[in-house]
């Protein structure tokens, strides 16, 4: 009864081997990149091993062989990677407290340059009119298409010799201050605003860590040779811990508390979300729904997109576009803040 034969005995292989790696993703989070930047690709892969764990559990279960223990103790040491992966929750609270923010990477206002800017770029902002964020984080942002009429404060810094690519933050709020962290040998950065809510200011930081250039698309990637693939990723992995090193250490001298919406190039697995979020709420966890995908890739639910808040906001809701008009998806959550400015200054 208990013999599973040559099929099984295989089967269970290649369960063992799921579960091992599985386990290896979990412990990804706490190991800086630089030690082992090609392992760390397996840190955008875990949705897909917490998948193929839960189809072997199922498999042993159906069969009611004891081998399922083996994936389903591992699923439930990482049970909390499940919820970051998936996520039922919603917000019912009311809609007119607090202000929204968006982060979107808009890709230069275009999804792959099949389709001209003349015509993607009027889509996103008519997209952005309609959602109208009071805070709007945009990454690979083109100062060729502006959204000054309907924002009145704005910060831009350009991070190319042709001033045609960067990052932006628009406001409806005044904007006090301002400023930017350059990243030595990149097109990427950091820039930050200090704007004023009625009584209160926040710092809010537009985040664009190292690109990994990975194609949106699974035949594209089959076409590459994928021992160069790994390492270029790894390399951006590398850099993007440099690059999470030096936000830390000027967050830490905010005076005021602290919005994050950007795009991480990682996902809510890796080392580098793990340390950017600290104590920080993320906004899709409290209250997102689904996967909150926000990459557009063939099969991989990736989210490497956020909007992560000090305690001190209370996320009142959260939501996903499916605007397929970038390679990335467009993200809002609406904050509202707990305490008095005399309250609001960190220590």
């Amino acid at each position: 009864m208990n013999k599973i034969g040559w099929f099984g005995k295989f089967i269970f292989l290649c369960n063992s081997i799921a579960a091992v790696v599985l386990l290896l993703g979990y412990v990804l989070p706490y190991v800086p990149p630089s030690y082992f930047p090609r392992l760390s690709v397996l840190s955008l892969l875990l949705p897909v091993l917490i998948v193929i764990n839960i189809v072997f559990f199922g498999y042993w279960l159906v069969r009611l062989k004891r081998k399922m223990l083996l994936s389903g103790l591992v699923l439930l040491l990482g049970f909390n990677h499940l919820t970051a992966l998936l996520h039922f929750g919603s917000s019912n609270l009311p809609q007119s407290d607090g202000f929204r923010i968006m982060s979107y990477n808009v890709h230069s206002f275009t999804q792959d340059g099949s389709i001209p800017r003349s015509v993607t770029g009027p889509a996103m902002t008519a997209f952005i009119d309609e959602a109208s964020p009071d805070i709007l984080s945009l990454q690979e942002y083109n100062p060729s298409v502006s959204l000054a009429a309907s924002y009145p404060y704005a910060y831009a810094k350009m991070t190319n010799t042709k001033q045609t690519f960067g990052q932006v933050i628009y406001s409806k709020y005044p904007i006090v201050d301002k400023g930017a962290l350059d990243f030595p040998q990149s097109g990427n950065n950091i820039i930050y605003a200090d704007i004023a809510i009625k009584s209160d200011t926040i710092r809010v930081y537009n985040i664009h860590f190292q690109s990994f250039k990975m194609s949106p698309s699974f035949s594209n990637l089959q076409q590459q040779d994928s021992k160069r693939l790994i390492g270029r990723m790894g390399d951006a992995f590398k850099k993007q811990e440099s690059q999470l090193n030096l936000f830390l250490a000027h967050e830490q001298q905010s005076a005021y508390p602290v919005v994050i919406a950007g795009d991480f190039n990682n996902s809510a697995f890796s080392y580098i979300y793990r340390k950017a979020k600290g104590e920080k709420l993320d906004a899709f966890a409290k209250a997102g729904s689904g996967t909150g995908r926000t990459f557009m890739f063939d099969f991989l639910p990736l989210r490497i997109d956020f909007i992560l808040s000090d305690p001190i906001f209370k996320v009142l809701d959260f939501k996903n576009y499916d605007l397929a008009l970038s390679d990335h998806y467009p993200i809002m959550a609406q904050l509202a803040i707990r305490a008095k400015n005399n309250d609001l200054a960190k220590p």
